[in-house]
């Protein structure tokens, strides 16, 4: 029952407090992510040849604007039977490879040095959260699936949503995240688009936003959108993977 600046509000609350004792903090973080947690890691870029350093304040709003941005695409995708967990599931399995090569250590060799990427030990951890979250997507998907017996909701994909965004933040993949959500990334900017095309001109961009909305209105039945769109997630997922040689 929250009207959406009171929701954002809230979101922001917590991610800027999370954030900031990621970013700003001291005890109970581990020793490699104090020292990795102020640089920028691009995708395609070797990450120790190309430092970007950011100040803290700014880290604590972009991997806020992160942790928000992608808990909300989460929840605008979640419009048809199964769309918004396929998709899911995709990247907590892309993360949990991300974060256990990140972690692993092969006869004494990091393997991350070796695909330049980030080295944080504790993060092959969060491949047990990417795990459960993909047991707990299939699941759920038994009975989501189209036509659906039960719902997600705003509480299941806010909160889905904001698991992955936090996952981009701690495992240095946030940019990473635009390839990897690329079907939350275009749900989001579909309504935005669709929203500030029609209060400037009273015309809409697409025929109902967001997009998969529109796919529907050109005669598309719900099961084809849905897996199309599946299809598109995991495109996106194995094009993620691939910046780790392409670098």
């Amino acid at each position: 029952g929250l009207s959406g600046r009171y929701k954002l509000l809230i979101q922001f609350a917590v991610s800027i407090a999370v954030c900031s004792w990621l970013f700003y903090g001291e005890s109970g973080l581990p020793e490699d992510w104090l020292e990795v947690r102020q640089r920028l890691s691009l995708p395609f870029v070797a990450f120790e040849r190309h430092p970007i350093i950011l100040p803290k304040w700014l880290c604590v709003g972009f991997a806020s604007f992160v942790m928000v941005g992608t808990s909300n695409a989460v929840n605008l995708t979640d419009g048809l039977d199964g769309l918004a967990i396929g998709p899911v599931m995709i990247s907590a399995a892309t993360y949990a490879i991300l974060a256990y090569l990140a972690g692993l250590t092969i006869f004494g060799n990091d393997v991350a040095a070796y695909l330049h990427i980030p080295h944080l030990s504790s993060a092959s951890e969060l491949a047990i959260y990417c795990a459960s979250v993909i047991g707990v997507g299939f699941g759920f998907l038994w009975y989501n699936t189209y036509p659906a017996q039960i719902f997600m909701g705003d509480v299941g994909s806010l909160a889905l949503g904001g698991g992955l965004g936090a996952l981009a933040v701690v495992t240095k993949n946030e940019v990473l995240s635009i390839i990897l959500g690329g079907v939350f990334v275009t749900e989001a900017v579909s309504v935005i688009l669709q929203v500030g095309y029609f209060k400037s001109t009273g015309k809409r961009i697409f025929l109902m936003a967001p997009i998969h909305h529109h796919f529907e209105k050109l005669g598309w039945p719900e099961p084809k959108v849905i897996v199309r769109f599946w299809i598109v997630s995991i495109m996106l997922a194995v094009a993620a993977l691939a910046t780790l040689k392409l670098r």
